[in-house]
């Protein structure tokens, strides 16, 4: 085995912990436009940082087979993307929060996931 379960933990944490800092900086942004989109921008960024860490918690909650692992990992995915369309979905129709900075957020954050796999270290 190549990696080990609490590599792939601490991986799943500082992706996590950058994902919320993305939010931080792309809220930051938008603060010169006002409060609300400010607010839409952190939250996007952070209904996709709740995502990965319940995903992390499903995929590296403790050693299983083969199979098992990648019906945990397929089961993540599922609750990742249900909780990240459901949170955007909150924050566009029941909060009424501006939709640009709500995305924009959601891509920043998501642009972190991706850069964290491919310059992984």
């Amino acid at each position: 085995m190549f990696n080990s379960l609490d590599a792939g933990r601490r991986l799943a944490l500082r992706i996590v912990l950058l994902q919320l800092a993305a939010a931080a900086v792309v809220g930051a942004m938008f603060l010169p436009q006002g409060h609300r989109e400010a607010v839409s921008a952190a939250a996007g960024g952070c209904v996709v940082a709740l995502g990965t860490a319940l995903m992390s918690a499903q995929v590296f909650g403790r050693l299983v087979g083969g199979a098992t692992a990648f019906v945990r990992l397929l089961l993540g995915m599922l609750l990742k993307w249900a909780v990240v369309v459901g949170g955007l979905g909150l924050l566009l129709f029941k909060y009424k929060l501006p939709p640009l900075a709500a995305v924009t957020g959601l891509v920043a954050a998501y642009a972190v996931y991706l850069a964290a796999f491919r310059f992984k270290g």
